[in-house]
């Protein structure tokens, strides 16, 4: 379908009055090419590939933004798992790989690079365990480069050994970047049921059965939305859930617009758009309003998760008919820090991780730069992983855990990591020993709905 004049027209005011924006424009970059048994030659390879393919990535997706007047809010770039790389390789050897990687980045001028990854979810090679143990020193030594790990899949079943070194390495990254509140951890996150094409940090990782190289885009509009549900005032459910779709359609056509500009002009592949509810700090940019524009009083309130049940599917539902290739997690998110509504929320009392855990099943990630406290054992990360990942391998679909033990702060405080990043207030867990269910170790297997063959 052709994008006409006029909801040019309308997308440049939804940009000017409801904050919307192009969240992301992603490049995805196939780095098995760069593969060497040697160190320096491997670094080498890998720099000299980003440098030449994304060479012009921010400045068209900055040419873009000028000639149409449709803020890009980030240029960045995802790789293919790096343990996959540089599987063979030493944790000392991926630091080095990451500072690569960061070098690349910080030339090129993007926002992040994500894609210091790796696959676990059945079991460890080499690689994956090295990649895995240099995550915390390679998130504190760099600005841009961002980490996922995949634990679970439906197909697989959960991974509990890698659960629980997960939750080893996301308290080793907090305590490394200590004098920050642990802000390494909001560079890491762990997966059930990764999607390979998210243009989301910090997600973000070129699949392998990706293109050599394609652009991916994610946009986010909760201004706008929360005007579709304003608009519909006291509506029944039906016709709350047709504002929403038309709203979506709308700004999941811009999407898919920007991205075939930037993908045309650099002469590359256009992959997907992501139609992900992505909030921010500022006001008015919330999925918590929204919800609280349907009726709540506030987000926790009963009723929280049928909402934002509606607010999924509704949004999906006008994205998939605006565009015949939308990917990447496609729902919405709810990060406590990232959002002004859940920052009020959590610092009232009124959203708990229980609750969220119940949100998770209706929406994407779910438990998304969450602050609890510094003394929070491995264990209990763990837990709230393994958890997450049981609602994403049960409903075939993509769960998400990105938490931070702030080190030397409880229930009360707060971490304050400013810009997008925003304010978390530290949220209490659980402190009931589960330290025996975590030790069992091996693999909780597969549900029988992932083998329907």
């Amino acid at each position: 379908m052709r994008i006409e004049l006029p909801e040019i027209l309308e997308t440049i005011r939804m940009t000017e009055v409801e904050h919307f924006d192009i969240r992301t424009v992603t490049m995805g970059i196939n780095l098995k090419d760069c593969i060497s048994d040697s160190l320096p030659r491997l670094k080498n390879n890998i720099y000299e590939k980003l440098m030449r393919t994304a060479a012009e990535h921010v400045a068209t997706a900055e040419k873009v933004e000028a000639q149409y007047g449709i803020s890009i809010a980030n240029k960045r770039i995802s790789v293919t798992p790096v343990a996959l790389v540089g599987d063979g390789y030493y944790a000392e050897d991926f630091v080095e790989i990451a500072e690569v990687l960061d070098k690349a980045a910080d030339n090129l001028g993007v926002d992040y690079l994500g894609g210091f990854s790796a696959l676990v979810q059945k079991g460890f090679s080499k690689g994956d365990l090295s990649l895995i143990r240099a995550i915390p020193e390679a998130l504190t030594s760099t600005r841009h480069v961002c980490a996922s790990v995949n634990v679970a899949t439906t197909k697989a079943g959960i991974n509990m050994d890698a659960v629980y070194l997960m939750g080893k390495i996301i308290k080793q990254t907090a305590e490394k970047s200590a004098d920050n509140d642990g802000i390494g951890c909001a560079k890491l996150v762990v997966f059930a049921n990764a999607p390979e094409d998210n243009p989301f940090i910090a997600g973000a990782f070129h699949g392998v059965s990706e293109p050599d190289v394609v652009v991916n885009v994610g946009i986010s509009g909760p201004g706008v939305i929360l005007r579709a549900v304003r608009e519909a005032r006291n509506a029944d459910f039906p016709t709350l859930a047709d504002h929403i779709r038309r709203m979506a359609f709308k700004i999941t056509r811009a999407g898919e617009f920007v991205g075939r500009k930037v993908a045309g002009l650099q002469n590359i592949p256009y992959g997907i758009v992501d139609i992900s509810l992505a909030p921010t700090p500022m006001p008015g940019d919330s999925i918590a309003d929204i919800l609280k524009a349907m009726g709540l009083q506030d987000v926790g309130a009963p009723g929280t998760t049928a909402a934002l049940a509606l607010l999924n599917d509704a949004v999906k539902r006008g994205g998939l008919m605006a565009s015949s290739h939308v990917g990447g997690m496609s729902g919405a998110f709810i990060p406590v820090s990232e959002d002004q509504g859940m920052i009020s929320a959590a610092r009232a009392g009124h959203i708990t991780l229980e609750k969220m855990e119940a949100m998770t099943s209706v929406c994407s990630v779910g438990i998304d730069m969450v602050a609890v406290p510094g003394d929070t054992s491995a264990e209990s990360i763990a837990g709230l992983i393994a958890d997450e990942c049981a609602i994403g391998v049960s409903n075939s679909k993509t769960t998400a855990v990105r938490v931070i033990p702030v080190p030397g702060k409880t229930v009360g405080e707060e971490a304050d990591y400013g810009g997008l990043l925003g304010i978390a207030p530290i949220m209490p867990l659980s402190k009931i020993d589960n330290s025996h269910f975590i030790h069992r170790g091996g693999r909780i297997p597969a549900p029988v709905k992932g083998i329907n063959n």
